[in-house]
């Protein structure tokens, strides 16, 4: 089924792709220098051959945490607030210079669960993502930590990556992460695990066997890209999860090389 389905992902034009805090930043916090040039690298490379990217990206409070003296995330959600703040910076100055080096324009949209949830918004912001995309700038979304609230955040960067490929109609959401897909049972717990390649239908057995806990760095975990991955392909969008730890991973996706796991767009777009 994987090569049946290749040639769609290597003809996919407008591209979501997601990117976890544990790939972008160190156990310290601090950003992964030599991965996040990698990154940007294979993306700007990427966007030569024509494809539109979308960044959405985490490690804001990460790499806040950092700045900050921080050890572990703050339960206060004044601190992470802060700390959100002060890492954004630091994300946005990383991208824009090294995406300049190889002549590409970055631009920083932050959004919050109501541009989902309103009617006006949500049309605004997609106008906003178009007319970007139109002059050929590579947006790099997360979400806007320093005033959301329970009542307006999406809670993790999986499921805004979701939501962001359905208000942008993308062909594809990749979502990089620490992990080499979806296993058919726990791998902490199970050495036997095994990848599955391609998931045509989010049964409950594989629900089951998905953990709920991130790391210490970041929000998700493999429910949450579950979640992301029910959003997407009820709306056809077809998804993948992989591992971001080496970025060049991108070009085995798009030269049809079997990668992680494959969710099947199963809605209309």
């Amino acid at each position: 089924m994987w090569r049946i389905k290749m040639h769609n992902i290597k003809d996919a034009n407008r591209i979501v792709i997601k990117v976890g805090t544990s790939t972008l930043t160190h156990l310290t916090g601090r950003l992964n220098i030599r991965t996040v040039e990698k990154f940007v690298k294979v993306l700007a490379d990427l966007k030569n051959m024509g494809k539109e990217i979308i960044i959405v990206t985490s490690g804001a409070v990460g790499v806040g945490m950092s700045k900050a003296g921080f050890d572990k995330k703050p339960d206060e959600i004044t601190k992470k607030q802060a700390l959100a703040a002060i890492g954004q910076c630091e994300l946005m100055n990383y991208y824009g210079r090294l995406f300049e080096d190889y002549h590409h324009t970055v631009a920083q949209i932050l959004l919050t669960k109501d541009v989902i949830e309103d009617e006006k918004r949500y049309k605004n912001a997609k106008t906003t993502f178009e007319t970007l995309l139109n002059l050929s700038v590579i947006p790099v979304v997360n979400e806007n930590d320093v005033i959301s609230t329970e009542q307006l955040e999406f809670g993790d960067n999986d499921t805004l990556s979701a939501y962001v490929s359905v208000l942008t109609n993308a062909d594809l959401l990749i979502i990089l992460s620490d992990i080499d897909g979806l296993y058919d049972k726990d791998p902490k717990n199970n050495p036997d695990a095994k990848i599955i390649d391609v998931v045509d239908e989010i049964t409950d057995e594989i629900k089951k066997g998905a953990g709920s806990e991130g790391s210490n760095r970041g929000t998700g975990g493999m429910i949450t890209k579950l979640t992301a991955a029910q959003i997407a392909t009820e709306k056809g969008i077809d998804m993948i999860i992989a591992n971001g730890k080496d970025p060049m991973i991108l070009y085995d996706i798009f030269d049809g090389k079997k990668t992680g796991t494959l969710f099947l767009g199963r809605g209309d777009k």
